[in-house]
């Protein structure tokens, strides 16, 4: 690109020859415009922005001098060439002043305003290729600057070190006032297998929500945005869950994060273990949770032996089939442990302890199996990870003891029945001599059994049993007597009861029943 050019002489024929005798396109060159004197000059000045003025210094209304005084000014980088028909020192030193290093004395010749003008353009290429190199080197600064920032922060969070020097060497290196600025620091963990791509995102996604994060860097597996603390909680929880929501649209992860206090950015190493506290509390909170400092209760301090559960009662409840009781004694003993929020290694030894009561209510060979969910228990990290695999377990348990006491109890009613056929004619057959004289049970007990297995008491099903066989004893033998059937199905001599009952069951008298027959 050639270098425009104004010339500047208050007679006519120095500004005539010098605009004709120069050879502007062989120094690749551009005469832009000419001016008679210092005022008009600087109009033109003003207008083109010539980048070579090659003027006269003695000039009406406004002299070479003043002009290049007020062109420098307003433009320090417009080089100057004086012309000038004195050859007093005085003028090329005040002229130097402004940064003029040519200074020609009339006449001058053509080879003497070439070389002026080739020193100029030389002056000039060196500083474009200089003002191009720093601009190159300020745009890589300000492309690594980021990164730069998010190593120094790393290392500051990181170190062992308690001084404020960092923080002030910080403030120098990348000129970012810091000082006496409450912030807070925010962590994210995206659950599930990590990458570098969704620290990528995490890190874009949270810059552009949070309006320029004062730093940001990820720290192993977390993402670390610190920001200015304007102490709107609301608003703060709003473009978390907006971050969450976009990592879960895009990834399909869910991501748990944590909040430290507000403070001054002096203190942002106990900022950071703060927060890296309340990233532990997930194990309570569970998986997706926003955690802050308030929801964190202060430890429990109680020993181990304080926390008691009852494993008799949970153990009776396994055997006894009883699934749902089991699930909700579960339940309540984690309840107990969530409210008292121990120390996470403490929970798993409780959670520990309490898998190990349930698995030895199976036999030996069984129980080893299960002895392997140990090492996977106490690799889980979330409470109710630890919950849902222990309650499973149990209710596993629980259905074989079912299965089994279900089975014991059929084949114990099958017995009944098998009694009750055989002595339908029997008349002082009750459950009470079955479970007495027979099964050598519990009337009582046996009684509850039967109705649970068969849908109807005893005395109901008996009664049902008799009708029906004095049903097809009619249809069988046509002349049978009312009170030989009564006998034959255990109403003893009774012909009238017997009647009476078999109306009540079929709508009809025996004989009426025959005749329908």
């Amino acid at each position: 690109m050639a270098y425009k050019v104004l010339v500047v002489d208050d007679e006519k024929i120095i500004v005539e020859s010098i605009s004709s005798v120069i050879d502007w396109a062989a120094l690749d060159l551009e005469l832009v415009a000419t001016a008679r004197n210092g005022i008009d000059a600087y109009e033109k000045v003003v207008a083109l922005k010539p980048d070579i003025v090659m003027s006269d210094i003695k000039m009406p209304g406004m002299d070479g001098l003043n002009l290049v005084s007020k062109v420098h000014a307003q433009f320090p980088s417009m080089k100057f060439i004086l012309l000038s028909g004195y050859g007093e020192f005085e003028y090329a030193r005040t002229a130097m002043q402004y940064g003029v290093k040519n200074y020609l004395l009339k006449p001058c010749n053509v080879e003497k305003i070439t070389a002026a003008l080739q020193d100029v353009i030389t002056e000039l290429t060196d500083e474009n290729d200089q003002d191009a190199f720093i601009r190159q080197l300020r745009e890589k600064y300000e492309k690594a600057q980021p990164y730069m920032k998010a190593q120094w922060l790393t290392e500051f969070l990181l170190s062992k070190s308690h001084s404020n020097m960092d923080l002030s060497f910080y403030q120098k290196l990348f000129d970012h006032e810091l000082k006496n600025q409450e912030v807070k620091l925010i962590l994210f963990k995206l659950e599930g297998e990590l990458s570098y791509e969704h620290l990528f995102a995490i890190k874009n996604i949270g810059s552009e929500i949070f309006d320029s994060p004062l730093l940001n860097t990820n720290i192993g597996e977390y993402e670390l945005f610190l920001v200015e603390d304007d102490h709107d909680s609301e608003k703060l929880h709003q473009q978390i869950e907006q971050i969450k929501e976009l990592l879960y649209q895009y990834y399909k992860r869910v991501t748990t994060v944590a909040i430290s206090e507000g403070d001054n950015i002096q203190n942002i190493r106990s900022l950071y273990r703060e927060a890296i506290e309340c990233l532990e509390h997930r194990f309570y909170f569970g998986e997706g949770s926003i955690i802050s400092k308030k929801d964190i209760e202060p430890a429990n301090t109680d020993s181990i032996s304080d926390f008691i559960f009852d494993e008799q009662q949970i153990v009776l409840k396994i055997k006894s089939g009883h699934i749902d009781d089991v699930s909700d004694e579960i339940t309540s003993i984690f309840e107990k442990m969530a409210d008292e929020r121990r120390g996470i290694h403490m929970t798993k030894s409780y959670c520990i302890q309490l898998y190990m009561t349930i698995v030895q209510t199976v036999d030996t060979e069984t129980m080893q199996t299960y002895l392997k969910g140990t090492s996977a228990l106490l690799e889980m990290e979330t409470f109710h990870q630890m919950k849902d695999y222990i309650e499973a377990a149990a209710k596993k348990i629980t259905i074989e003891y079912y299965k089994r006491f279900k089975s014991k109890q059929t084949s114990v009613i099958s017995k009944v029945i098998d009694v009750v056929n055989e002595n339908l004619d029997n008349p002082n057959l009750t459950l009470k001599m079955v479970a007495n004289k027979i099964l050598f049970m519990n009337p009582d007990y046996l009684g509850k059994l039967f109705r649970q297995e068969t849908g109807q008491r005893f005395s109901a099903y008996l009664t049902k049993l008799r009708i029906e066989k004095a049903v097809d004893l009619i249809l069988e033998m046509d002349d049978v007597k009312v009170v030989t059937l009564a006998e034959m199905i255990g109403f003893g001599g009774n012909a009238q009861y017997f009647s009476q009952v078999f109306k009540k069951y079929t709508g009809y008298t025996p004989s009426e029943y025959r005749k329908g027959s």
